[in-house]
């Protein structure tokens, strides 16, 4: 067992050419008219059902109102709770501020970086995704008022709410790596899958690079919560399967440095992650906090949190998970924790299972900045969709908050072209299961089809409002 070796190796590279063929591994795949059902029962099912997040029944009718809502963000959580709440309630001013006129699905990142999808698979336009009569501002929140019920604008406009939903996202801190910068994500032998649509693409290039010449692949965690944490794992198998598949495996070492002592959080996943991982001959390594980076000598540092020593490794290829935390007007406001695990990343303070604010009760939290012990995810936010927006109504109608959010998270595991597990849990870190009646805990070419096939187009109709986890 390699997980705790200190290995430096750095292959020789044996100068192979062959480059890996572009965008064929989900091409090679073919679909007979039963793997179709197949697919489209599996999708359909583990997107669509599942244990019930919003306990509140849904008015029958839409509820009269003129309340003020300002949502903070038009992202994933932002346009899909837009959706939801211009659905059930008639009347209410609604404004969306989001600066960008483009919209990143982004949990296919990880598949445009493997030659999976291309830039324009996971591309879209906001204005396609406003909900009519929402009010869109192409800006950012500069500052939130709580107190004052108000928020400012980078371009200086105050906006007055009844009731904030704050989703902006999350930010990617590249400045708490010591030479690290966002600019380098395709350069230098770096790559990025969280660096947005175009770094995943230049993550693509460098990653075609390292598996034509093989030599030292880093891939690194992050000492912070992050946007779906199996993603790091995710790029790790995929760079690995697409070296084996190029026939250059034998000339490239592949090492996982983890923070902490566990690869998943939930133990069937960690477990199926460490077996594979085995298999594979990738090594990994816990207890290690990504400090710092040297571009020019293609060198990484480490410090072990454990005994307190710093490693320095050599790199052919590294893929960086960047620290993260709640975007800074969010961090220097009144809305975030004041204190707790969840203050050092200034998220959002809300209660875990109503996401609403704990000191500000007209304020409610969707998405990535939220302050909650997990949920970073596209499915996490298809759950937080109708919990918030019942609650919202609640409280117009001057009624208890009574919707339920569980915790749930959802987030197919990779373990190579066409392997993947549906990968679904909940607040108590235990397994949930949206069929019971099959095998998730393995990986398989069905999961690999619902996550490349099923569950993009599932995702825009979820901006929509459509099929959330009610």
């Amino acid at each position: 067992m390699s997980e705790h070796r200190q290995s430096n190796r750095r292959p020789r590279d044996a100068g192979r050419t062959t480059p890996p063929p572009a965008r064929l591994p989900v091409e090679q795949v073919r679909l007979s008219r039963r793997d179709f059902i197949k697919l489209s029962s599996a999708s359909g099912l583990a997107l669509l059902a599942g244990g019930t997040a919003a306990t509140a029944p849904r008015p029958a009718a839409a509820i009269p109102t003129s309340a003020r809502i300002v949502i903070a963000g038009g992202g994933a959580g932002g346009l899909t709770v837009a959706a939801h709440l211009s659905r059930i309630l008639d009347g209410a001013h609604i404004t969306i501020i989001e600066p960008s006129d483009t919209h990143y699905y982004q949990p296919g990142f990880t598949l445009v970086a493997a030659g999976v999808y291309d830039r324009g698979d996971v591309r879209a336009e906001t204005a396609d995704y406003i909900p009519r009569g929402v009010d869109w501002l192409q800006t950012k929140v500069a500052e939130f008022d709580p107190d004052a019920n108000r928020v400012t604008t980078e371009d200086g406009r105050d906006l007055d709410y009844d009731y904030l939903v704050v989703g902006p996202g999350l930010e990617l801190r590249f400045d708490l790596i010591e030479g690290m910068s966002r600019d380098l994500v395709g350069r230098e032998g770096i790559g990025c899958i969280y660096a947005g649509g175009d770094g995943a693409a230049a993550t693509w290039e460098q990653v075609q690079r390292f598996i034509d010449r093989g030599g030292q692949g880093v891939f690194t965690t992050a000492n912070t919560p992050i946007k779906c944490a199996g993603a790091p794992l995710k790029t790790t198998f995929l760079t690995e399967d697409l070296t084996r598949r190029a026939g250059n495996r034998g000339q490239a070492q592949f090492d996982l440095f983890q923070y902490g002592q566990r690869l998943f959080g939930v133990d069937i996943y960690h477990d199926l992650a460490a077996r594979r991982f085995d298999e594979k001959g990738v090594d990994y390594h816990y207890d290690y906090e990504f400090q710092a980076i040297d571009p020019g000598r293609r060198v990484a540092t480490f410090l072990h949190t454990g005994d307190g020593s710093t490693q320095e490794v050599d790199y052919d290829y590294i893929h960086v998970t960047p620290p993260q935390t709640a975007p800074q007007p969010v961090r220097d406001s009144a809305l975030a924790w004041q204190e707790g695990d969840f203050a050092d990343g200034g998220w959002l303070e809300v209660d875990q299972h109503s996401l609403q604010h704990r000191r500000y009760p007209n304020v409610f939290a969707i998405g990535d900045v939220a302050g909650t012990p997990i949920g970073k995810t596209a499915a996490t936010v298809r759950a937080h969709a109708p919990v918030v927006g019942e609650n919202l109504a609640a409280l117009i109608q001057d009624q208890e908050p009574t919707a339920h959010f569980d915790g749930y998270t959802s987030c197919p595991l990779i373990t190579g072209i066409g392997r993947a597990s549906l990968v679904e849990f909940d607040y108590t870190m235990e397994q949930v299961s949206s069929l019971p009646f099959v095998d998730q805990e393995s990986d398989r070419w069905i999961w690999w089809q619902v996550k490349v096939r099923g569950v993009r187009p599932l995702y825009f109709q979820m901006l929509r409002g459509r099929f959330l986890k009610t």
